[in-house]
Order: C-alpha cells, then sequence, then structure tokens
C-alpha cells in the first residue's frame, strides 16, 4: 500500500506523538520484527523432519526436531507477549497526550470557534476520535510491521525453496495493490463521514440530556427520540457502507491469492511427479504459502482501520492547528482605575451583512454604574463581551485607564474582569472550589467565607450537610436559581475585580431570590465600574447612567429619571414592561 503525500503526512506527524516513548516503541517493534521472524521457520523445520525422519527415517532429526518446535514457540511466545504489552503502553500514553493537547488547545480558543462548533462534535473529537487514532498509530502498525517482516520472510524462503513457484504469488501482487489503493480512497471517505455522524449523534444526547426539564415538560420526548433514531440511524447508514466497502474488497484480494495458491498445486504437482521435488519440500512449500494467507488478510483488514484512524487524525489535527486567541499584547497592570472608553467600535458577526455594534463611542468613570438597555438583539451583550475580549472589534478601539486593551495581555486584562450572568456556570465540585475558583483557588478559608457572606450565601451554605465542602452536581443542579447566583456573586467579591460585567443576573429569579441577589450586587458594585446588561428596568433604575441600544446604535443616554422626562425609547420601554 502506497500512501498518498497527505497520508505520510499524516503518519509522521502521529509518529512525532510517539518520539519521547522512543525506547518503549523500538523495543516494541524489536519484539514485533522477532516474533515474524519465526513464521518461516515452522515450514522450515517441517520440509527436513519429512524427508529425513519420516522418509530417510534419520533418528537424530526425529529427537531433535520436536525440541527445536517446542523452543520456537517459547520464543514467539515471550517477544508476542512484548510487543502486545509495550504497543498497548505506547497507545495509552498517545491517547493521553492527543487528548491533553486537544483540551489544552480548547482552552486557548476564541469564543468565536465555540459560537460555530457543536458542544457534541468537539466531544466525540476527545472521546471517540482519538481512540481512532490511536489504532491508526498502534495497533495498525503492529499488524504492518509484524506481518509485512512475516510475509517478506515466507516469501524469502518460498524463493530459497523453489523460485519458479514462487514468481507465480509475486504474479499477484500489483493486482493486490491496486484493489488496496481503489479501497482505501473509499474507505477514508467513509470513515470521515462516519465520524461526523457520531459527533451528531453525540450533539442530540448532549442537548436532550442538558434540557431534560424543558424537554419533559413541553412533551418533547418524542420528538427528541425521533431525532436521535434519526441520527443513529445515519451513522448505521455510514458505518455499514464502510463495513460494505471493506467486505467487498477483503475477498476479491483472497480469490486472487486462491487463483495463484490453485496454479501452485497443480504445477507442483507435476514437479512431484518429475521427482524434481521431495516430499518435504512440497509439504514446506505449501505451509509457507497457507501461513501467508492469515497475514496478507491482516495487512488487507488493516486498511479499513488505518484508513478510519486517518480519517479521525485529521479532524483531530484541524482543532489542534486552529489559531489560538490573539494575544499580541506586552503590557500589564498592576491595579486599574476602572475608566473605560469606547471609540468608533463597531462589529459585525461572521455570515452576517447587518452589524451588531455600530460606530459606539461611550466613556465610562471609574466607580460609576452603567446599564445597557435595549431589545433582544440591539447588541447589550455584543457589547459587554467585547470589554473581556471574547471579541475583538471590526474596527474602533476600547481603552482601559487610557490603555487599548489590545495592547494588554489577555490574562492580565481579564484578572481585572468579574462577571455575573443569567447563566450562571458552575462546576461539578464542592461550593468551596466553586467560589475560590481559578486564580482565587489559594483564598483563605477566611476570604472564602467573608465573601459568601458579602453575598447573601452564608446562611443557606450553612444549612447544607457539609457546607462549603458540599457537592452540588452538575452546573449548580442541586441549588436554587437564587442560591446558584449568590455563589456566582460570592465568586466575584473574592475576585476583587475593579470592572465589573453584570450580563441579566437578575433577570430569571422570583421576587424573594431577586430581593437577596439584588441586595448581594449593591454590595458587589460598591466602589467598581460596572457594565449591567438587563431587560428588567426596574433592576438598573439607580444606575448612574443607562445606554439605550437599538440595532448597534445608542440613541440615548442618561440617568432613569432624565430618559424617562424625555419620553424617548427608554420612556417606551418602560411604560410596556411596567403596563404589562
Amino acid at each position: 500500500m502506497t500512501p498518498t503525500p497527505d497520508s505520510r503526512a499524516l503518519y509522521l506527524r502521529l509518529l512525532g506523538y510517539v518520539k519521547p516513548y522512543w525506547r518503549m516503541f523500538a523495543l516494541s517493534l524489536v519484539a514485533l520484527i522477532l516474533t515474524a521472524a519465526t513464521e518461516p521457520l515452522l515450514p522450515a523445520l517441517f520440509k527436513p523432519l519429512l524427508d529425513e525422519g519420516f522418509v530417510a527415517k534419520d533418528p537424530d532429526f526425529i529427537r531433535w526436531i520436536p525440541v527445536l518446535l517446542l523452543a520456537l514457540f517459547v520464543v514467539r511466545g515471550v517477544t508476542s507477549f512484548v510487543s502486545t504489552y509495550c504497543m498497548a503502553w505506547v497507545g495509552s500514553r498517545l491517547v493521553m497526550d492527543l487528548r491533553a493537547a486537544m483540551f489544552d488547545r480548547l482552552m486557548a480558543l476564541p469564543t468565536r470557534y465555540f459560537d460555530q462548533n457543536p458542544t457534541g462534535q468537539l466531544i466525540a473529537h476527545l472521546a471517540f476520535n482519538v481512540t481512532q487514532v490511536t489504532h491508526s498509530a498502534t495497533s495498525s502498525l503492529t499488524t504492518l510491521v509484524r506481518d509485512t517482516v512475516t510475509v517478506l520472510g515466507l516469501l524469502g524462503y518460498l524463493l530459497w525453496l523453489n523460485w519458479q513457484l514462487t514468481l507465480i504469488v509475486f504474479a499477484m501482487v500489483p493486482l493486490t495493490l491496486w484493489v488496496v489503493r481503489v479501497a482505501s480512497t473509499r474507505l477514508r471517505g467513509l470513515s470521515r463521514k462516519a465520524q461526523q455522524n457520531i459527533g451528531d449523534l453525540t450533539q442530540v444526547v448532549d442537548e436532550a440530556v442538558g434540557g431534560h426539564r424543558v424537554v419533559k415538560l413541553y412533551g418533547g420526548e418524542d420528538y427528541e427520540q425521533t431525532r436521535f433514531r434519526h441520527a443513529a440511524n445515519l451513522a448505521r447508514l455510514f458505518e455499514m457502507k464502510r463495513v460494505a466497502a471493506n467486505a467487498v474488497y477483503e475477498p476479491v484480494i483472497q480469490l486472487i491469492a486462491a487463483v495463484a495458491l490453485a496454479i501452485i498445486v497443480y504445477i507442483a504437482a507435476g514437479q512431484a511427479s518429475s521427482n524434481t521435488t521431495t516430499v518435504g519440500g512440497f509439504v514446506a512449500f505449501f505451509m509457507a504459502m497457507l501461513l501467508l494467507f492469515a497475514p496478507l488478510k491482516r495487512l488487507t483488514a488493516v486498511n479499513d482501520q488505518l484508513q478510519r484512524g486517518l480519517a479521525a487524525a485529521e479532524t483531530i489535527f484541524t482543532l489542534l492547528d486552529q489559531d489560538a486567541e490573539r494575544d499580541s499584547g506586552t503590557r500589564t497592570l498592576a491595579r486599574i482605575e476602572g475608566r473605560l472608553a469606547l471609540r468608533e467600535v463597531s462589529l459585525t458577526y461572521p455570515g452576517k451583512t447587518l452589524p451588531a455594534l455600530d460606530r459606539i463611542t461611550l466613556d465610562i468613570a471609574p466607580g460609576e454604574t452603567v446599564a445597557l438597555v435595549g431589545a433582544s438583539g440591539s447588541g447589550k451583550t455584543t457589547l459587554a463581551n467585547l470589554v473581556p475580549r471574547f471579541y475583538d472589534p471590526d474596527a474602533g478601539a476600547i481603552t482601559l485607564d487610557g490603555i487599548d486593551i489590545r495592547d494588554l495581555r489577555l490574562q492580565n486584562l481579564r484578572r481585572h474582569i468579574a462577571l455575573v450572568s443569567q447563566d450562571v456556570v458552575l462546576f461539578n465540585d464542592t461550593l468551596e472550589h466553586n467560589i475560590a475558583y481559578g486564580s482565587k483557588r489559594d483564598a483563605t478559608p477566611e476570604e472564602i467565607r467573608a465573601a459568601c457572606i458579602a453575598a447573601h450565601a452564608w446562611e443557606f451554605i450553612q444549612a447544607m450537610p457539609d457546607g462549603l465542602n458540599t457537592l452540588i452536581g452538575e452546573n449548580g443542579m442541586r441549588l436554587s436559581g437564587g442560591q446558584r447566583q449568590r455563589i456566582a456573586i460570592a465568586r466575584a467579591i473574592l475576585k476583587n475585580a475593579p470592572l465589573l460585567i453584570l450580563d441579566e443576573a437578575t433577570s430569571a429569579l422570583d421576587n424573594e431570590s431577586e430581593r437577596h441577589v439584588q441586595a448581594a450586587l449593591e454590595t458587589l458594585m460598591q466602589n467598581r465600574t460596572t457594565l449591567v446588561v438587563a431587560h428588567r428596568l426596574s433592576t438598573i433604575e439607580r444606575a448612574h447612567r443607562i445606554v439605550v441600544l437599538e440595532g448597534g446604535r445608542i440613541v440615548e443616554i442618561g440617568s432613569h429619571a432624565e430618559l424617562i422626562a424625555k419620553k424617548g425609547r427608554y420612556a417606551q420601554l418602560h411604560a410596556l414592561q411596567f403596563s404589562a
């Protein structure tokens, strides 16, 4: 099988991940070669056994051949164990290293990438595709090395034994290689599509399980089951196409070999009748021919596994080759005042024609609370996402204390920003680890307790069976909405960042929960520059200024009282909400 340039590049790149473990890898290859080298010895022992032991009845051969056979299988057993164990060890390290590299890359990718790629596909790459790659780099390589050496050894023995008959074996090689090449192209495409379908299947499961409350409440079980069965059936269909392609070309190759074998048997029988070959020679040749079938079959079958691995490698390396989040800044700030300024900032999302933000200019003083309001799609959240550089504007600039935020190191910029949003992100861990998260994981118990008290969370935390050590489940499922919000606020208070972003932080709470959360937010907002994104206008009436956005543009700016008196867009939104 001759690899294409693309395949060769993938092979070499995969082997690059094996390089740190070259000693174990080399030991495995040596053991593989030794195992394969013993294969021709079996028919080679049978020739003298028959000719000298059974025909000539030489007692020395009859006595020593069984000992040699036993020694042969002991050597094969030891080398087979060493090769299998060492290759499996290298494979397990390869899986771990690839997954770690992929996860590291995911952590470095920009927000835009996650907006454009389904979570299910990313999970499938980490869980499924990596194992396929391992088979390509290790298991398939085991078969290629061992069986190639075996085939070469047996062919060499056959040439030495009877070169005329062996030429017939060689005649089938070009036709076999052509069949393998045609099958390779077909199998690679089918394997790539099958892996995409597995990702789609994972996405359906992820959405249905993650949104199970909505599914149950709105009677979506039948719909989700239909979606799942459709995705599962597509995965099945492409898997069957791959199996069918593989099942067709294997028998074709075996048929070619069988034709060659039939011709050989016919010619060998003629040679035996003319006394040009011995009984032992014929049996040894025939045995070596039969021993060729198993490695040849494995070599033809390995192509399917190899193509699946290479198709998976393409998706993995596509992820690994994604550009990391742009971090060209060189400056760092130990502490900031919190003076934020936007100058003619514009942003259009990929694939969209209308801008999400259009020439936004805004100055925010240190310690000032500025609320962003407007209808859905007006650009509120987009504007807030520009401050921590989850997105970069297409035009214009944003400065922090007079410094363009693109000139600051990303990690340093984000160290000065805390975020509390409606969609609270909590991890399947303890309350303590969710509050003292990331750069604050070394916070003292006293600091954590003070943050919880300030966030109005200490009372319900104390009531829990294990206090701060209580496990809260996936995304805080064991907490109420208000409790989850207060844990997020405690996390922000502990971070003590001078710049705060509140993204609809109270829009989904009941009145009692909102009272607690609002009190916690007021504590959090003290002496901090705060950017508030809100739909519920009652929560931002005390903001220093309110910025009204419409179609990505600022249409009004002022305090609550000023905008109500103006009777413009804000007054209309306010009247609509309170009349409702």
